[in-house]
């Protein structure tokens, strides 16, 4: 009688373990499946940032030569350095780059030149039109520009969600999800949104990292401000409708009536 009990025990047991794990499928999990298929074939994707309203510059404008009147020529271009407070609010003595800030219509106000409208710009076009209004003044100036809060933010299903700073403005989708640790185990591959604010209205795209084709979308590179969510699949949605520790109480109780089986000998 006893064997017989400790056997429907085991059975049980075993059927609790088979329900409350799952087999998912490598379609479902691994990235990339269908490479071979840009093997050679793939158009090129040219990435280009392109500066937004609330976008932080820091412009720097340096003389080409290095002789004191070069040196003074340059000046009024460039916002004045200030040292850095520390977290006691004293001075430290290190320099900190002020940066200007895009309004909300797309300006910002520059040193001698005045107002520029720089939102839409890429990068090099902004380093182009400083280039030339500046020529007037500077012989041959060289023009230094960096977008100071280019970040994005990973929310959802991954390891260590947050915001990230990205300091050379290049990073795609893949790159994102590396930051913050990659997706989890529940974490949904083939339905990853991506949101996008351009010019004041916004985007949004899914994508099927499950499938080499989100390689080709617009979104594959990432944009200052973008947001990557990950959608927890079926199997975690279902688990949050119960209580998690219920594994663990089906464990304890497994032991327990063992245990008392035992004792009961």
């Amino acid at each position: 009688m006893i064997k017989s009990n400790t056997m429907k025990i085991g059975v049980i047991c075993g059927l609790v373990a088979l329900v409350l794990s799952s087999c998912v499928s490598r379609q479902k999990l691994a990235y990339f499946q269908n490479m071979e298929r840009i093997d050679g074939n793939t158009t090129p994707n040219y990435y280009t940032t392109v500066i937004e309203n609330n976008d932080l510059l820091n412009i720097t404008v340096s003389p080409s030569g290095a002789t004191e009147m070069d040196l003074k020529l340059v000046q009024p271009f460039n916002l004045p350095v200030t040292p850095a407070p520390n977290v006691t609010g004293t001075i430290t003595g290190q320099p900190r780059l002020q940066s200007y800030l895009v309004d909300n219509k797309g300006n910002i106000d520059f040193p001698v030149l005045g107002q520029l409208h720089v939102a839409g710009l890429t990068r090099q076009a902004l380093i182009e039109l400083l280039k030339t209004r500046i020529s007037e003044y500077v012989n041959n100036p060289i023009i230094n520009v960096r977008i100071d809060n280019f970040k994005v933010s990973v929310l959802g299903e991954v390891k260590m969600p947050g915001s990230y700073q990205i300091e050379d403005e290049r990073i795609t989708l893949p790159e994102a999800l590396a930051l913050a640790g990659d997706m989890t185990i529940y974490g949904r591959r083939d339905n990853v949104l991506v949101i996008r604010e351009t010019e004041g209205i916004k985007k949004y795209a899914y994508l099927d990292l499950t499938k080499s084709d989100f390689i080709d979308s617009p979104y594959y590179y990432l944009q200052q401000n973008d947001v990557v969510y990950i959608e927890p699949n079926k199997a975690q949605m279902q688990a949050s409708a119960y209580n998690r520790n219920i594994p663990i109480f089906i464990s304890v109780a497994s032991v327990l009536i063992s245990i008392a089986i035992l004792i009961t000998k």
